[in-house]
């Protein structure tokens, strides 16, 4: 559930306040971006590389943003205080506000920056995934941009969960596996892991970033090669990755037991672990957590 106080452009506010209007045309069209990053120890894990990828996608929607990248992290350390949330889930927002026939006759700002924490939540011990078809156009402009237009998503997610999945695994035009609806895929085979390539229309997740270009795992290589359906149901493993779920393994598809090992998996979640603790240490500002904790 969401925390007590938000983020809304330069103050820290109730989150029960109206401060959104419907002028504001980002929140008719879904006309923003956003991301997740995961808090540890009050330390927004690898906010830059969240940063980096906002402000991608948000060139490509032309969607103005905060010129300054440090104010806003600063900001968002004073809302992780407010709501004393040293372990949390954190999302950014920018939702753009002008522009079009329904742009409201007040809007004196071009966006709102709106953060907000909230529990992370406890996925189990595994997924149990379904397919959906022809749900990423991966030759779109668009394919791989974080943007507030979430709703095909929500629908496939809790078409899913009605029919007792976790997740959903979404195909693009090509019948290639191209990611989840919020969460990257990988599979391994022996000690060689691959993850769909950008090509394919996934979203470049921070983690499946973190995986690809600084884990290293002795013996085990990981990379990007097009994955279609039949090399999941025969990989010896599965597994998805996003910022709340670090490397979560998956144990069926469609209710077709997948896998016969967890080994590899097992082995960059910790290398995995340990990167973002060491990335935790070199950031930690906050006076709440002991300096001892890491």
């Amino acid at each position: 559930m969401l925390h007590r106080y938000i983020l809304h452009n330069d103050q820290i506010r109730l989150a029960s306040e109206q401060l959104l209007s419907a002028g504001q045309v980002g929140l008719l069209s879904g006309w923003g971006v956003f991301t997740t990053i995961k808090v540890v120890e009050g330390v927004p894990f690898a906010f830059e590389r969240h940063w980096a990828r906002v402000t991608r996608d948000a060139a490509a929607l032309r969607v103005p943003l905060p010129p300054d990248p440090a104010a806003v992290r600063r900001q968002l350390l004073d809302l992780i205080e407010a709501n004393r949330a040293l372990h949390c889930t954190l999302r950014v927002c920018v939702v753009r506000n002008r522009g079009g026939v329904w742009e409201g006759p007040s809007q004196d700002r071009p966006y709102d920056l709106i953060g907000l924490t909230a529990d992370s939540k406890h996925w189990g011990p595994s997924a149990k995934l379904a397919y959906v078809k022809h749900a990423r156009h991966a030759a779109s402009e668009f394919a791989g941009a974080k943007i507030l237009s979430w709703a095909m998503n929500l629908t496939w997610l809790e078409s899913a969960q009605a029919r007792g999945f976790d997740e959903v695994i979404l195909l693009n035009e090509r019948g290639e596996v191209a990611e989840c609806t919020s969460a990257n895929i990988f599979v391994a085979d022996g000690n060689q892991v691959w993850t769909p390539p950008l090509s394919a229309g996934c979203l470049p997740g921070i983690t499946r970033e973190v995986l690809l270009g600084e884990i290293q795992a002795l013996g085990i290589r990981i990379g990007e090669k097009t994955v279609f359906p039949a090399d999941l149901e025969s990989a010896d493993e599965v597994f998805i990755t996003s910022t709340t779920r670090s490397l979560l393994p998956v144990s069926d598809i469609e209710g077709k037991p997948i896998g016969r090992r967890d080994d590899v998996r097992a082995r960059l979640d910790h290398v995995f672990s340990e990167f973002v603790m060491r990335y935790v240490a070199e950031h930690r500002t906050n006076p709440l957590v002991p300096s001892h904790s890491s």
